[in-house]
């Protein structure tokens, strides 16, 4: 008995060193742990108390959204009058550009229909009358058959002056006509067609003019809108979104008016 008793207290007492030889290896690793983590944690707070994640960042402002544009207004003026004043919401002076572009538009199909009209005539008359046969033939040609009576006079004044090569073949550029009243007549007729020409290229200069004073007047507008715009309302509006392990994610919102 005495020996059972004995060795039951020397079995308790190697399970109670082992125990104390196994306490300080484990006290050491949860302390080496521990510092292990929070000198980890030192230094991301560190990382990030030095540098600030700005991950987002909006700046809008209002009154640049709705300035109007310059350069739209003059294409807008010069593909229609009275569009680039429209563009500028100030279409009160635009409209008169657009009517005077529809106006200059109907005296050229004016202009252009009785040019051709003209011409045709007077070539039909010189076909019939002088004998011209028309094709082929430039306009500097039917210029010269209303100055001269015929083919041959033609050449005779070009051969005097030594102007030999702006003679006419007689068999492709043959006229004559029986009289000067109808040299004259013809005459008549071409200047009244050349006459026709020179307005529709008028016409075509006061549509360009138009265009032109209306993209002036455009940019003007255009100017004076954004003007206005800029001393009626100004304010922006920016987004900061940041991330601190000291003080958590957070967001900064930003927003300026002034009138």
């Amino acid at each position: 008995m005495k020996t059972l008793i004995s060795l039951v207290v020397l079995i308790s007492s190697i399970q109670f060193a082992q125990n104390q030889l196994q306490n300080p290896l484990s006290n050491n690793l949860l302390f080496s742990n521990s510092k292990l983590s929070n000198n980890s944690t030192s230094r991301i707070k560190h990382q990030a108390s030095s540098i600030q994640l700005q991950e987002s960042r909006i700046k809008f402002q209002e009154n640049e959204l709705q300035k109007k544009s310059p350069g739209l207004a003059i294409l807008y003026s010069l593909l229609l009058p009275g569009m680039g004043e429209l563009y500028a919401e100030s279409y009160n002076s635009g409209k008169y550009f657009t009517i005077a572009d529809g106006i200059l538009w109907g005296v050229f199909s004016g202009f252009d229909i009785y040019a051709n009209w003209k011409e045709n005539n007077y070539k039909s008359f010189a076909e019939s009358k002088a004998e011209v046969k028309l094709m082929g033939k430039d306009a500097e040609y039917f210029a010269n058959i209303g100055i001269y009576q015929s083919i041959d006079d033609y050449n005779t004044a070009m051969e005097l002056n030594r102007n030999f090569s702006k003679t006419y073949n007689t068999s492709t550029h043959y006229w004559k006509w029986i009289d000067n009243d109808q040299r004259k007549e013809y005459r008549d007729m071409w200047s009244s067609s050349e006459q026709a020409y020179t307005n529709v290229r008028f016409v075509v200069g006061a549509l360009v003019l138009n265009r032109l004073i209306s993209a002036i007047n455009a940019v003007r507008l255009v100017s004076a809108y954004n003007k206005n715009l800029s001393q009626e309302l100004s304010w922006n509006f920016s987004i900061n979104l940041t991330s601190d392990f000291s003080s958590g994610d957070g967001i900064r919102l930003n927003f300026y008016k002034q009138f």
